[in-house]
């Protein structure tokens, strides 16, 4: 510090150097008590926030939940839930059924969609399972909780999501009432939707995208969908393939809801549906190959079960195409989405063209679009025989066959 001097007289006196100020102090007493409450509240809110999000889950009707940790990422605008699990609670014998639970929950701001004006959130899921159970977490079942749930799902992410990822999860099934036991899953479930609150403007008809992959007992499920979230009325273009599931690992479910199992065989499923204005239409299409119903493990049945199988079985034969060895047939699906129907005269048309005449081409047709709902279908006068034997109709159906190869 500069040194004074001041002349007193005859002698020169040197000053003393100025003192700290009291204001400098102070302000530097109140920057360190800043950090120190901020560190301390970073350290606590975790806490804090745990302990609140654990409340509100076991107060909420008809479910009851827990979280086991949650970290906070201040600079990244996120938080992190481990351990999650909500459980389908019953309000009157309090028993609980498991619902939902994940390994990892990611909340966060999606910094990307700044630039486009809007404030939305991006949502990680890991290790997340979904199980479906009869007569006690059934689907419609949960869609009279919505509002609850709703708000459940608020509290925790108040912002509007816009990006979902899903990786590493699995949907399942339980009947615990039927004999045998029900218990199925979709292994591998991976999803991953984008701009699902349009973030992005665009001129798209269908803006918001879902694409999933999953694995269904040796077999592979891929999903694709186009949507607009904020249509009056629902609004969408999907698709999905199943490619070769095995059927015998679905032997629980066959003798639980079809009283009979098989040996060997797998099935496929190819389906497209649009919708709009309250309309839809499309297909779905199952491919069962190689179907073996009887065989020397159904040596223990009764002798009215073996009957069963058997006629099960005949109908497998007379209704597979040799050249390709399958059952097929194509359900059209035309309508209204408050009037669900499919013609089943059709669909056994269907199948016996695919049986005697024609093979069902093992690959989604791609000829449904959001364009087709709505048409008016050309009404078909001709008889059944007709019908099954229409030799212009098989001949499309081979040149369609020869068009996807």
């Amino acid at each position: 510090m500069t040194m004074f001097n001041e002349t007193m007289g005859d002698k020169t006196v040197p000053m003393r150097p100025k003192p700290v100020t009291n204001k400098r102090k102070k302000r530097l007493r109140i920057l360190l008590i800043v950090v120190g409450v901020m560190a301390l509240i970073r350290i606590i809110l975790p806490y804090v926030l745990l302990h609140v999000a654990n409340d509100r889950l076991q107060k909420t009707k008809g479910y009851y939940g827990h979280i086991a940790d949650l970290d906070l990422a201040l600079i990244r605008g996120a938080y992190t839930l481990e351990g999650f699990y909500l459980d389908k609670q019953d309000t009157v014998t309090e028993k609980r059924t498991k619902f939902l639970s994940a390994g990892v929950v990611d909340l966060s701001v999606q910094w990307n969609a700044l630039f486009h004006g809007r404030i939305v959130g991006e949502l990680v899921i890991d290790t997340a399972e979904v199980r479906f159970t009869k007569e006690a977490a059934e689907p419609a079942e949960l869609q009279k909780d919505t509002a609850s749930f709703a708000d459940l799902l608020h509290d925790f992410m108040p912002l509007q999501i816009n990006r979902l990822e899903i990786h590493n999860s699995a949907i399942r099934y339980v009947d615990p009432t039927s004999k045998p036991k029900v218990d199925v899953q979709l292994s591998e479930v991976d999803v991953l939707a984008t701009n699902l609150t349009n973030a992005t403007d665009s001129a798209v008809v269908l803006p918001s995208k879902v694409v999933a992959s999953a694995g269904l007992y040796g077999g592979q499920l891929t999903f694709n969908m186009g949507i607009d979230l904020l249509a009056a009325q629902p609004a969408f273009d999907m698709n999905l393939k199943l490619t070769e599931t095995d059927l015998k690992q679905l032997n629980e479910m066959l003798q639980a809801y079809g009283n009979f199992d098989v040996n060997k065989g797998t099935m496929s499923l190819y389906t497209e549906i649009a919708t709009r204005n309250g309309e839809f239409t499309g297909y779905v299409k199952p491919v069962i190959k190689d179907l073996d119903v009887l065989g020397p493990e159904d040596k223990g049945d009764s002798f009215f079960h073996k009957f069963y199988e058997g006629i099960v079985g005949t109908a497998g034969d007379i209704l597979n195409n040799p050249k390709r060895d399958q059952v097929a047939t194509r359900v059209v699906l035309k309508g209204k989405l408050t009037d669900v129907k499919t013609s089943s005269f059709n669909a056994i048309i269907q199948l016996l063209r695919n049986a005697f005449i024609q093979a069902l081409v093992p690959a989604i047709d791609q000829d449904i679009s959001i364009n087709d709902v709505g048409e008016v279908e050309k009404k078909d006068d001709r008889g059944f025989i007709k019908k099954l034997f229409d030799p212009d109709n098989t001949k499309k159906d081979k040149q369609k066959e020869k068009d996807k190869k």
